[in-house]
Parts: C-alpha cells; sequence; structure tokens
C-alpha cells in the first residue's frame, strides 16, 4: 500500500495534489495522508482537509479529473 500525501499550496486551478511518495513531482509542503489502498481513499481523506482536492496526474491519475 503506498503512502499518500497532500500539498499544501494549491495549484493555480485552486486543487490541492493527491500524491504518491516517490513521485517525481512530491511537493516539499505537503500534510501526510497516510496509508491507502487507492488513491480514490486518499482523495477522500485529503478532501477533509481541502474540499477541492484531487490526485496528482503523473501518480494519481485514477484520481485526476482536472
Amino acid at each position: 500500500m503506498p503512502n499518500y500525501v497532500v500539498n499544501n499550496v494549491a495549484q493555480p486551478n485552486g486543487d490541492h495534489e493527491v500524491h504518491q511518495t516517490g513521485c517525481n513531482y512530491f511537493p516539499s509542503n505537503y500534510r501526510d495522508l497516510g496509508w491507502h489502498s487507492n488513491c480514490v481513499s486518499a482523495v477522500v481523506a485529503a478532501k477533509k482537509i481541502y474540499s477541492k482536492s484531487n490526485g496528482c496526474y503523473h501518480c494519481s491519475n485514477a484520481c485526476h479529473t482536472t
């Protein structure tokens, strides 16, 4: 199971991206979301912190919507 984090810095569109540990675009300013079996549950956890959260295009593409 991968570990996930949410970026504390929003993208220009307002999204806070969810990343897996090891992603090439891993943020330097993030909040740990813990271990999740997939990006869906990680994004659900991130939305409890930032309502506008989205999966990273590169490491959580199945959850990338915008």
